[in-house]
């Protein structure tokens, strides 16, 4: 077993702050809670970022609330995977790179690597065309020079230099409650039939017969089980000192979980209030082919009667852009230091993350022009979900081995379930990849 090390620089990434919050083992339940809540929330905002609008989106516009029990399906999956994610962190003092870079040959972690540091690029890309699509409908100003832009938010990781992990998880609260806080309001304002989003969450066989239903699927599921996270929460969990006796350690696994699924129950509200809103403003009226965030936006004054309603959609669209930023750039920093054992700061590591992103966005914007937008978004949502078996095979094989979790080691239904999880996505994907190349 081996912790986390330490350095000077950017002391607000996990491997600075090791053990620095102390978990009470007395108090009330709720105070305790409090005090442990924070690693869950980093998580879910990339639960909520803005691939999984365009995905939602387009998934409500076009097939109403048909695909709600995909968001649901999925967020449940996303439950179970962080969970176990924490557990290998909790109890091991590993994230999940440093513990496959014990267990795996090189060339193994290696592979790994690139394929996390793809998920990574590819959420960073949504997020650049995310923020660069809110500050264009916000304020007018183009693609390009919104591109541009959201570039500078590396100054916003730069600012943060200094400052502690808890700051950090406060500014993510904050911005995790706009985004809630606009879509009740929108919810409230388009009025949607209950009804029809209760049937929406019975599974049926759409995503089967229809290949872009299936095609939405896998972008909604990648868009909510994102493969880095794994590595994160593994992380970033160990902010919080746990002892090392049995019963404490068994203490802080139930309240990180009641973190984790607190949650993640939030980000499914959010995602699933996405599609319905899409589904009835759009779908409910006819409008079955709005592919595109900044269509939605257009379409919701003159359908809901409120020009509040695109405003506050805006600014929900502006803070998942942001709030995704922080998270993204401690995974980077979590996969470096535990698969290459290199370290830099974590400023230094969001100038190269956002400098890879830029070019697929910028060439995206200008070959695509603004209609593509949304259609890069998906794409990028789809990669997330091909790299994300490479990430659950280890996750899954570690948590269950009893000599490295001892009695922490998972039980047939948690070790049952995350198997059912493994194979549905693995066939799933290929299922997507035999769809593509019969088209091509």
């Amino acid at each position: 077993m081996f912790g986390l090390p330490t350095t000077a620089t950017a002391p607000f990434c996990p491997s600075e702050v090791h053990g620095s919050i102390p978990l009470p083992t007395q108090g009330p339940l709720w105070r305790r809670l409090l005090k442990v809540a924070g690693p869950g929330l980093l998580v879910s905002v990339g639960y909520m970022d803005p691939g999984n609008w365009a995905t939602d989106i387009e998934a409500g516009s076009r097939f109403g609330h048909a695909l709600l029990w995909v968001v649901l399906a999925s967020s449940l999956a996303a439950m179970v995977l962080q969970t176990l994610s924490l557990r290998l962190g909790i109890v091991t003092q590993m994230d999940l790179a440093q513990a496959c870079r014990a267990r795996y040959r090189r060339p193994v972690n290696l592979s790994l690597w690139f394929m996390a540091e793809l998920a990574i690029i590819a959420c960073d890309v949504a997020e650049v065309l995310g923020t660069a699509l809110a500050l264009h409908l916000l304020f007018g100003m183009s693609l390009m020079s919104g591109v541009a832009l959201a570039a500078l938010d590396t100054l916003i990781v730069l600012g943060l230099k200094g400052r502690g992990f808890r700051q950090v998880e406060a500014i993510i609260l904050g911005l995790v409650m706009t985004i809630g806080v606009c879509f009740a309001v929108q919810l409230v304002l388009v009025g949607p039939d209950w009804r029809a989003v209760a049937q929406g969450f019975v599974p049926n066989g759409l995503a089967v017969h229809d290949r872009h239903a299936l095609l939405l699927a896998i972008g909604i599921l990648g868009a909510t089980v994102m493969p880095h996270n794994l590595y994160l929460h593994s992380s970033i969990v160990q902010t919080r000192r746990i002892g090392r006796d049995p019963a404490e350690l068994q203490d802080g696994l139930r309240l990180c979980t009641w973190d984790t699924l607190v949650s993640l129950a939030l980000a499914l509200l959010i995602n699933a209030a996405i599609l319905t809103l899409a589904a009835t403003a759009f779908h409910a009226k006819g409008h079955t082919e709005v592919t595109e965030i900044q269509d939605a936006y257009h379409l919701l004054d003159p359908l809901v009667g409120s020009t509040l309603a695109s405003l506050l959609f805006g600014i929900a669209l502006l803070a998942a852009g942001q709030s995704s930023t922080f998270t993204g750039t401690i995974a980077g920093q979590v996969l470096m230091e535990g698969f290459l054992q290199l370290k830099i700061p974590c400023w230094q590591r969001r100038l190269v993350t956002r400098a890879i992103a830029l070019v697929p966005a910028f060439l995206g914007v200008w070959w695509l022009g603004e209609g593509g937008v949304g259609r890069l978004l998906v794409a990028s949502q789809v990669v997330l979900s091909l790299q994300l078996p490479f990430a659950m095979w280890p996750l899954i094989r570690m948590t269950s081995d009893a000599a490295l979790m001892g009695r922490f080691a998972s039980g047939p239904w948690l070790r049952g379930m995350a198997w059912t999880i493994f194979g549905a996505v693995s066939v799933a994907n290929v299922a997507l990849l035999a769809s593509l190349v019969g088209v091509l």
